[in-house]
């Protein structure tokens, strides 16, 4: 039998049997790496441990450690619970069952309607078939071959996507009796699920239109152990109870209407919120030496037709008829800041040239996908256009970096950043894609940062940085931006006078800090489970008198501590101070001052903190001393 070499994932190079499976190599090299692996990696390529390699291959094992390995196991239990529900449910037939970033679903055609009440003889009948040891086989054949096997099956979605294909070959991968179009890679067989739970059921529009037909969605996640399961839907529990949803109604921040949906409501409490970030973002660029300022809502069509934004955004655009000419609710603040660079004629004395705006976009979505503060069809983005000269771009992206880091520390976010290049819809040459990513690339490598490439995921005018923040249940946001841009300046014939008296083009970097300023308040209010900082709690303090008489002292230190610009209310509700205290803390305030017979005698108050229960007697002036470096040092709960 034919030897060929191969290089190991230690960069070693060795000889191994021509036949022999990846599996069978990683056995015969490293038993306990081939207990773990999925699947492999060969020259950057994902494999099953069944194919067999080529000449020259880098093998690289996948285990569930890594997002690629997750992303195999979650994929290959979605066609596990596929033929577990067409096995319980004859007829059904199967749609797609992608993995998604923490488990899988399958969209499923029949007539039972689905309820978690399913689920259990559901995950029955996984566990069986999980037991049988039944190995994913892949199978390539014709794509005639396909269609034909599909037709005969009944199954419609997969013909119809197998119509759109060009390629004359597909694969296929069986399990046992079931079999499903799939790229792949999957496991080596049923047996390595050890652990699965089933969601959530919704409906979804096949293909996401909502002109095709509803079907059915079943959401679910797997794991490689028990343990790691369970440790998943505890935190899952915990998301719940600090769910912004549920804590915005019961702290009354803000609501959602049939009357707007997907447009958010905020209420007195909410807004004191908004105005709290508004005024802390606005100090701080003032600081960076960043101009404000306020562009339209609604701009001409031939803008939006002149930034690219028409031909590669208009589906989630809204739109009107002004004096009988299409105009366009903007979904994005970029052409109006552009506009307003326009205006006047600039010199490279004033770059970089750091413009900001608190823009209030709107964007449509389907109705399927709104979720609370976290998708909206309108938000405030808290965008940034800096213009710049070519050789600035490096130290300014650096600057950025450092100005989104400071943001997220204010608020106890650990982040990572990821590198998008370029999508398949992006305007602009290769060559000036190039140019960018490489600028962008050199800024992150030269602060020795580590970060992840996310291939084709930058915007449609230029690459981009993104900031994911990691919040205390370990799930990532991705909130802050910066994209740089060369296109723009094209498109709109931007120029500055530069140092030889002579036109040329300026550089644009595209910047967001808090992404969305109302998916921001979401992400804090779970973050902190409703407790947030005292800076920027909506009540401070809740002022507690024991009795009735105790009232007109309660309304002196009211006054005293509104003089003293912190925001305090005062429950002259007729309940016993127990009542009163839990009323408090149930409303997520920071400080409870309590108050009776004692504590008027002494003039002092009784500090209560959320969370760390009574501490003890206190003259109002050494509160208002503490409460007040607390607010100027924004401590964290």
């Amino acid at each position: 039998m034919k030897d060929i070499s191969v290089v190991l994932w230690n960069g070693e190079t060795t000889k191994v049997n021509a036949q022999s499976t990846f599996n069978e190599i990683l056995k015969e090299i490293n038993p306990q790496l081939a207990q773990k692996a999925l699947a492999v990696k060969a020259n950057g390529f994902k494999k099953d441990l069944y194919d067999v390699p080529q000449e020259g291959d880098k093998i690289e094992a996948i285990t569930f450690d890594s997002e690629e390995g997750k992303e195999i196991f979650f994929h290959s239990t979605s066609h596990l619970m596929a033929q577990a529900v067409q096995e319980l449910y004859p007829g059904t037939k199967l749609a797609i069952g992608p993995a998604i970033a923490e488990g899988f679903y399958y969209d499923f055609d029949t007539e039972h309607t689905f309820t978690p009440d399913d689920f259990p003889a559901i995950e029955g009948k996984m566990k069986e078939l999980a037991k049988k040891d039944l190995p994913f086989q892949r199978k390539v054949v014709k794509k005639e071959e396909a269609v034909r096997l599909f037709e005969s099956k009944g199954e419609i979605y997969k013909v119809e996507l197998l119509n759109e294909i060009t390629d004359e070959e597909v694969s296929l991968y069986l399990q046992g009796d079931f079999i499903d179009l799939c790229r792949g890679p999957h496991l080596p067989s049923t047996k390595k699920i050890k652990a699965f739970k089933l969601l959530s059921v919704a409906g979804a529009y096949w293909r996401g239109n909502e002109k095709n037909k509803m079907l059915q969605r079943i959401y679910g996640t797997s794991f490689n152990s028990q343990e790691a399961l369970t440790q998943y839907l505890d935190m899952l529990e915990e998301a719940k109870r600090r769910d912004h949803r549920k804590i915005g109604k019961e702290l009354d921040l803000f609501s959602f209407h049939d009357e707007g949906i997907g447009f958010p409501f905020f209420h007195h409490k909410g807004m004191i919120i908004r105005n709290l970030l508004e005024n802390f973002w606005r100090e701080e660029h003032r600081k960076q030496g960043y101009q404000e300022i306020k562009t339209p809502i609604i701009l001409n069509k031939a803008l939006w037709i002149q930034s690219g934004h028409w031909d590669h955004y208009k589906e989630n655009m809204y739109f009107t008829k002004i004096d009988d000419q299409d105009f366009a609710i903007k979904p994005m603040n970029c052409p109006g800041g552009i506009l307003v660079y326009k205006n006047k004629l600039h010199s490279y004395k004033e770059f970089p040239m750091r413009v900001a705006e608190l823009g209030l976009v709107h964007r449509h979505e389907l109705s399927g996908v709104l979720n609370g503060l976290f998708r909206v069809r309108s938000f405030t983005q808290d965008d940034a256009h800096i213009y710049m000269m070519p050789n600035q771009i490096k130290q300014e992206v650096q600057n950025l970096i450092e100005f989104e880091g400071f943001f997220y520390r204010t608020f106890g976010f650990d982040f990572h950043i990821e590198l998008s290049t370029k999508p398949e819809n992006a305007m602009g040459s290769d060559e000036i894609w190039e140019k960018a990513t490489s600028s962008l690339k050199d800024a992150l490598d030269e602060k020795k940062l580590s970060y992840k490439i996310n291939e084709g995921d930058g915007a449609f005018y230029g690459p981009k940085i993104d900031f994911h923040l990691k919040d205390c249940l370990g799930r990532s946001w991705q909130c802050g931006t910066i994209q740089l841009d060369f296109l723009m300046p094209e498109l709109f014939d931007l120029y500055y006078i530069n140092q030889l008296g002579e036109k040329d083009r300026p550089v644009m970097l595209h910047r967001t800090i808090l992404g969305s300023l109302e998916r921001f308040i979401g992400i804090l209010i779970e973050q902190f489970a409703g407790l947030l900082p005292t800076w920027i709690a909506p009540v401070q303090v809740r002022l507690l008198p024991i009795a009735d008489r105790h009232i007109s002292y309660g309304k002196d230190l009211e006054k005293t501590l509104n003089d003293q610009g912190i925001r305090v209310e005062l429950d002259e509700n007729n309940d016993k101070i127990g009542a009163k205290i839990r009323n408090a803390e149930l409303q997520k305030i920071p400080y409870m001052l309590i108050f009776g017979d004692k504590e008027i005698d002494d003039n002092l108050v009784r500090v209560r903190k959320q969370g760390k229960g009574d501490l003890g007697p206190s003259t109002v002036d050494s509160f208002i001393q503490k409460i007040h470096l607390e607010i100027k040092n924004k401590t964290l709960p």
